[in-house]
């Protein structure tokens, strides 16, 4: 079986962008939840599986109080130093 995944990626993208997936809506009135979750150093050095265990565990947090009502701020994959 073989797939066009030239044609699948555009197909995709497009209905993120149609459907304005990665737009995020304020509301000012809303409580405020921010999150964030350090990567480990680039290197890799000392890599276990707990890392991805906080990654799972603070998405959940954060997708749960979104369902609450709160404006979160997840940015996951920024540098906090």
């Amino acid at each position: 079986m073989t797939h066009d995944f030239h044609n699948m990626e555009k197909k995709w993208q497009d209905r993120w962008d149609t459907g304005h997936a990665f737009e995020v809506k304020t509301d000012p009135s809303k409580k405020k939840f921010y999150a964030l979750v350090e990567f480990p150093y680039p290197s890799g050095q000392g890599l276990h599986v707990g890392h991805p265990r906080s990654y799972t565990a603070l998405d959940i947090v954060s997708r749960k109080r979104r369902q609450e009502g709160y404006n979160v701020l997840y940015p996951m994959g920024w540098d906090a130093f």
